[in-house]
């Protein structure tokens, strides 16, 4: 886990950069480091206490503030980045993989593709906010240089 902070802070320093501020590829590999072995479903409580795109194959969705789930999806997902919202199928309170979908909410479209979940991980919560609290550290020292 620091071998990857430290790989990414060293990345955006040689870059010049005046921010840590990562992209969407290194923000998905910060949450792939923290995710667990892929499981078929989660639990569904009706709606989510939060979410964070990904890029356009990926997103983390939060069951609740300690329990949160990262979601591969089978292809890219338009609008995804900037959405207003979004809403998860499930059955019966289980969302599943290759069943169950994303879809993308937005003001410009009346119409919403769905996003089929290809794979589902567990994130270790604890973890990945340790781990953005050192690069939020890690930036606010290099601004002081």
């Amino acid at each position: 886990m620091k071998r990857l902070i430290a790989i990414l802070i060293l990345a955006a320093a040689a870059a010049g950069c005046a921010s840590t501020r990562l992209s969407d590829a290194e923000q998905l590999a910060m949450y792939r480091e923290h995710a667990g072995e892929s499981v078929k479903d989660f639990h569904y409580f009706g709606s989510l206490n939060g979410w964070t795109p990904l890029g356009d194959r990926a997103l983390a969705v939060w069951t609740r503030p300690s329990q949160a789930y990262l979601l591969e999806l089978m292809g890219p997902c338009a609008g995804l980045d900037f959405a207003l919202g979004i809403s998860v199928t499930n059955q019966m309170g289980m969302v599943s993989t290759h069943f169950d979908q994303v879809i993308v909410h937005d003001s410009n479209s009346a119409i919403h593709i769905p996003c089929r979940i290809q794979e589902i991980r567990p994130l270790d919560v604890k973890g990945l906010r340790q781990a953005q609290s050192e690069l939020r550290k890690a930036e606010a020292v290099q601004r002081q240089e």
